[in-house]
């Protein structure tokens, strides 16, 4: 499967300009919200068959990129 690029988009005229998965109307933050309320992302992806599994892994890990890109190593 091709991943659309960017893996992500947003507009105005979309959902407020809310970042969604590129391709449809889901927003990014639906898949944050569905771990962090301990949910398994094979339940994401029942309730929202428009975003591949590769894709919702792919957005995933630019996530964890960007957190780990922005944590500064402590003293300790």
């Amino acid at each position: 499967m091709t991943l659309p690029n960017p893996l992500t988009s947003s507009s105005l005229a979309r959902l407020g300009g809310e970042p969604c998965f590129t391709g449809t109307r889901v927003p990014v933050r639906t898949i944050v919200d569905y771990i962090e309320g301990g949910h398994q992302l094979a339940e994401f992806l029942a309730d929202f068959p428009d975003v591949s599994r590769e894709h919702a892994i792919a957005v995933l890990e630019l996530a964890r990129q960007a957190l780990v890109g922005q944590a500064e190593p402590s003293a300790a």
